[in-house]
């Protein structure tokens, strides 16, 4: 049986990026293995601990970053978080000063709002109905 168990999401600090996704977002470090000019640092979240780490990977492949700005010009998200409730969320997160791109839109089997995570990527985040 095959699994995920890491995935990851471009940035372009990884020190901006933890503090993004731990402090305002809500993650928790997982790993943070120095190798050398970079990191292999993830976060988890705090009701999975043990569950899929998404790794911070530094940006720095040539082709990333003309990839992240197409993304974000045509408003793709690079990824998608699920949550409880999207309008409270969107509230929670929007009072830390967080900017959405697009505010809390009911599409019928789910609810989403997209947020600049401030390292180059935009995320989308999630309830099922």
């Amino acid at each position: 049986m095959i699994r995920i168990t890491t995935t990851s999401v471009f940035v372009d600090d990884q020190a901006k990026a933890l503090a993004f996704y731990t402090d305002v977002l809500g993650f928790e470090k997982k790993d943070d293995i120095s190798l050398g000019e970079f990191r292999w640092l993830t976060v988890v979240s705090p009701s999975a601990p043990d569950g899929v780490e998404l790794l911070l990977e530094p940006d720095q492949h040539p082709a990333v970053k003309p990839f992240k700005a197409a993304l974000v010009a045509d408003g793709i998200p690079a990824a998608s978080f699920g949550v409880d409730d999207v309008a409270t969320e969107h509230a929670r997160l929007t009072a830390l000063g967080v900017t959405f791109v697009q505010p809390p839109t009911d599409l019928g089997p789910v609810t989403i709002a997209t947020l600049d995570d401030t390292c180059g990527n935009l995320i989308q985040i999630a309830t099922r109905a």
